[in-house]
C-alpha cells in the first residue's frame, strides 16, 4: 500500500490520525483563504497545521487532492434545500442549483481552486470526483422526488456540470448559476416530470 491514506481508508484511522487529518484540512482551508490556490503548497499547509511535510503528504497526495477534499466536505456539510409541498420540479431543481451557486460565492478561493483540481488525474481526486458527482445526483433526485426518470437526472447533472465548468473558467459568475440554468432546466424538465 502506498504511503498515501486513501479516501476509503480514512474511516479506519485511529483517533490521533483522524485528528491530524482534520488539522490538515482546517489548515488547508485557512491557507487557501490567506494565500489563494496558486500560492498554497502542501508544505505551507503542514506548517500551518504544525506537522512535518512528510506527515502532510501521508494524508494529502497533492494540493488538488486537498482542494477536492475541501470541496467534497463543504458540499456534504450543507443540508439539501427544504422544499414546500406546493413547489414544482422546476422550482426544486432551481433551489438546488441556487444553493450550490451561493455556496461557491461564499467560498471564492475554494471555487477558484476546485475546477482545475477536479480536472486533474490524481487517483485521490478521481475518487473524490465520484463522491462529488454522486452528491450532485442525490440532490437532483431529491428535487425530482419519487419515481423520477434517471435520464432526466443525468441531463440535469450534465447541464449543471457544464455551467460549473464555465463558472470555473470565469465565463459565468457563480452568482448567476441558477439564472443561467433556469431555461436549460425548463427544457430538460418539460414533459418529463
Amino acid at each position: 500500500m502506498s504511503s498515501q491514506v486513501s479516501s476509503e481508508a480514512r474511516s479506519g484511522l485511529n483517533a490521533r490520525q483522524a485528528e491530524t487529518f482534520e488539522r490538515l484540512l482546517t489548515a488547508g482551508a485557512e491557507e487557501l483563504r490567506v494565500v489563494g490556490h496558486e500560492a498554497l503548497t502542501i508544505r505551507s499547509v503542514a506548517t500551518r497545521a504544525g506537522v512535518s511535510p512528510a506527515t502532510a503528504y501521508t494524508y494529502l497526495a497533492s494540493k488538488n487532492h486537498l482542494f477536492a477534499e475541501l470541496f467534497s466536505r463543504t458540499l456534504g456539510a450543507v443540508e439539501p434545500p427544504a422544499f414546500a409541498d406546493a413547489d414544482d420540479a422546476r422550482s426544486r431543481v432551481r433551489a438546488v442549483v441556487r444553493q450550490y451557486g451561493e455556496l461557491m460565492v461564499a467560498e471564492p478561493e475554494l471555487a477558484a481552486a476546485v475546477t482545475p483540481a477536479l480536472l486533474g488525474s490524481d487517483p485521490e481526486v478521481a475518487r473524490l470526483r465520484l463522491r462529488i458527482g454522486a452528491e450532485f445526483v442525490r440532490r437532483f433526485e431529491l428535487a425530482l422526488g419519487e419515481g423520477h426518470d434517471s435520464d432526466v437526472v443525468d441531463a440535469l447533472v450534465l447541464a449543471f456540470s457544464g455551467v460549473l465548468l464555465q463558472a470555473g473558467m470565469g465565463l459565468v459568475p457563480y452568482s448567476q448559476l441558477a439564472d443561467r440554468l433556469d431555461a436549460v432546466n425548463a427544457v430538460i424538465l418539460k414533459g418529463n416530470v
